[in-house]
């Protein structure tokens, strides 16, 4: 299951950085750059397979947070394609939030 996190969301980065150059701003392209704008924490030791899970959990939660504060702006700008991409980002996220949930309980 963390495998296939992994792997959509690689593929979403695609989709978001090519959101953003259609908004005609350049993505960012480093760990460096995405760790000044990220709010997700990154772990700094390696955590048991539960606290890895609930990591995920927050990270999820996060991801959804955000999402959802981005969108009432873009909607304020006529902008659907980013609701829409932020529509589906919270579907996946929350899915996947969900599923962790279900296997820590």
């Amino acid at each position: 299951m963390v495998e296939q996190q992994y792997t959509e969301m690689a593929l979403a980065v695609d989709g978001i950085a090519e959101r953003i150059r259609a908004l005609g701003e350049f993505a960012p392209g480093s760990y460096a750059v995405f760790g000044k704008l990220t709010r997700v924490e990154e772990a700094t030791d390696v955590p048991d397979a539960e606290e890895m899970m609930r990591q995920l959990v927050t990270g999820h939660e996060t991801v959804v947070r955000t999402a959802r504060e981005a969108f009432p702006r873009a909607d304020e700008v006529g902008d659907e394609p980013t609701c829409d991409l932020l529509t589906q980002r919270m579907q996946v996220h929350e899915k996947a939030a969900w599923m962790l949930r279900s296997m820590l309980a």
